[in-house]
């Protein structure tokens, strides 16, 4: 009780010192600040110039999202106007200030290892790609953005063998609570592992967080001439903190008294959101990322270990929250062709790195291209169509200039696509890694760029408890009929198999948004903004595209399984359906009346 008593008394000092002292070591944001156009403007093509004034407001959306995400105090900074400060008291049952942070996705829970996925594909990104974040004037954002994570990560690890998993979202006693951020039901439940009940996985995502976004606030860029210069935010002492965060979780990773073990086995309640498959790849990229941020060959050396040990070539899939296999041949490359002194072996990581791609780019698997052209992985697209395929083309930009030869670059940025029909086929060649982009920005079958916000054919209904404005999760789809706040620069989930988008808010394999949905758009986003003077595909849509061909029914995904059941014929085609059975088997019945006559007039002949 007492310290209930003193922590009340003191949180809004502790508060205001945390902002100043975050303030006055980042970036001066811009002023005026940085604000979304309206959907409108993303309708119109840009007027011409470098970079390109359409990718440069993507990229600004994009990091918006972020901000709309927060929890804890909101700084007079804040851009949007509809938040406000929420769940100030995460933490205090545990004695531990919690506040801070993202919100994961749709509601309001804040979970450490796809936070942590987050913020070190993001800072792997702005090292790689850092000068497009540059010359969108957005470098002061991505300071402003990655630190609000990295600060409240800071305060989830407040020793070298503890790390906060999960605050969870309270239940109420109509069931999960769905409203807005002035209301969030409290205290909330926080759980966390530590030395005698472990999460390796967690523990080593989080190091690998740390020490990649050691590396972008150290500016140690990839000394190769292959990728651009590191975004401009450096601050030493802070990549120095940084690291020894990094440092401190690998080794409770690594050696933790209760063992090596997936974090839901020490905390179960993680499992219903975010359950790991596995520790090895979390292990081998925390360490890749050490040994680029230190320069040691030793631990370069122990992530190939893993790797071996664990088998990941095995289980060479997504890269995701969950998966971070398919990203570990692009590191070891890139970290052994530019620092000679890690002793890496880069054309052995180059060919492993090259046999994913090619498997991809040649339609073998792991994924395949749905008809009208995204990448699906089955078991990892259903919930999320859009996250994998969008990593992948993350990964495949990324590693394309280190391939073994002019024709292997080629052949990764050029694919065949074959849709035929009996004996018919066209045979259409596209750029690969950037068609995928292409989709995600409306060159689909629906003409909907999945981001909240860019177009008027963007997506409506986001699943979102903050920008629906609704307070009835029973109701969630007609109460409000429409989302009260635009959720500008939200990547949503996206179509399900068959191409098929629609808009429903409360079926959030489609709809809902999330920290990690939006990562490597981010990525892809600066790459364009360096590289792209043409505009983002969306520029080119009508409003009302969607409209003409939004479907009927339902989608096939885990809320509409009724969507799954095969496409069904209007009233009207199944009339002329039932009419073409019955002309045909009337001449069947006919000619076969006809045979049996003259087979009887031919047996009374003879």
């Amino acid at each position: 009780m007492r310290f209930m008593i003193l922590y009340t008394t003191i949180r809004p000092l502790v508060i205001l010192l945390t902002l100043c002292t975050s303030v006055l070591a980042q970036l001066s944001l811009p002023n005026p600040p940085f604000l979304p156009p309206n959907s409108s403007s993303g309708a119109q093509p840009s007027s011409g110039g470098y970079p390109n004034q359409q990718w440069t407001t993507l990229l600004g959306n994009l990091l918006y999202f972020y901000e709309a995400q927060r929890s804890g105090e909101l700084p007079s900074s804040n851009r949007v106007s509809w938040r406000n400060s929420s769940a100030l008291d995460d933490g205090i049952d545990a004695h531990i200030d919690l506040s801070g942070g993202y919100y994961d996705a749709g509601d309001y829970s804040k979970d450490t290892f796809p936070l942590s996925f987050t913020l070190m594909s993001i800072c792997w990104g702005a090292n790689d790609f850092g000068k497009g974040y540059d010359l969108a004037n957005q470098t002061a954002y991505l300071d402003d953005m990655l630190r609000w994570g990295l600060d409240w990560l800071i305060k989830a690890h407040p020793n070298d063998t503890t790390l906060y998993v999960l605050i969870a979202s309270k239940d109420t006693a109509d069931g999960t609570y769905w409203g807005g951020d002035r209301s969030i039901p409290s205290p909330r439940p926080v759980y966390k592992i530590n030395d005698s009940q472990p999460g390796t996985d967690a523990a080593a995502g989080a190091a690998a967080a740390f020490a990649a976004c050691s590396n972008l606030y150290a500016s140690r860029a990839l000394d190769n001439g292959t990728f651009s210069a590191p975004a401009k935010l450096r601050n030493d002492s802070y990549s120095s903190t940084l690291l020894t965060h990094a440092q401190q979780l690998y080794a409770f990773a690594a050696n933790a008294t209760g063992g090596r073990k997936t974090y839901q086995t020490s905390v179960p309640q993680v499992a219903a959101a975010y359950q790991s498959s596995g520790y090895g790849d979390e292990l081998a990229i925390a360490a890749l990322f050490l040994s680029w941020a230190t320069g040691s060959a030793s631990l370069y050396q122990e992530a190939e270990a893993y790797y071996s040990k664990y088998k990941l070539g095995d289980a060479n899939r997504v890269f995701n929250w969950d998966s971070k296999t398919p990203g570990l041949a692009v590191l070891f490359s890139q970290i052994a062709q530019s620092f000679s002194a890690s002793s890496g072996n880069f054309s052995a990581w180059q060919a492993v790195a090259e046999n994913y791609f090619d498997s991809i780019v040649n339609n073998q698997g792991p994924g395949s291209l749905t008809k009208d052209g995204l990448l699906f992985f089955q078991g990892d697209s259903n919930l999320a169509s859009l996250n994998p395929a969008l990593n992948t083309a993350m990964l495949l930009h990324r590693f394309s200039p280190l391939a073994s030869s002019a024709a292997k670059k080629a052949a990764y940025l050029v694919v065949i696509i074959f849709f035929g029909c009996h004996n018919w086929s066209l045979n259409v060649k596209k750029d690969f890694a950037n068609r995928q982009v292409a989709y995600a920005l409306g060159k689909n079958s629906m003409s909907v760029p999945y981001i909240v916000g860019v177009n008027p054919n963007s997506p409506s209904n986001p699943h979102s408890a903050m920008a629906s404005g609704g307070q009835d999760i029973g109701q969630i789809d007609t109460s409000p009929a429409q989302e009260t706040y635009v959720l500008y620069g939200a990547v949503i989930g996206g179509p399900d198999e068959r191409g098929r988008f629609f808009d429903i808010r409360s079926d959030w394999p489609q709809t809902e948004v999330a920290l990690d949905y939006n990562a490597p758009m981010l990525t892809l986003a600066a790459m364009h903004v360096l590289a792209d003077t043409n505009d983002p595909y969306y520029t080119s849509l009508k409003a009302g595209a969607y409209d003409k061909v939004k479907p009927q029914g339902f989608p096939c995904d885990p809320v509409f399984s009724q969507g799954c059941q095969g496409p069904h014929l209007s009233k009207g085609g199944l009339i002329a359906m039932a009419v073409v059975i019955t002309v045909v088997g009337l001449i069947i019945l006919g000619l076969t009346v006809y045979y049996v006559v003259l087979l009887l007039k031919r047996t009374v002949t003879t």
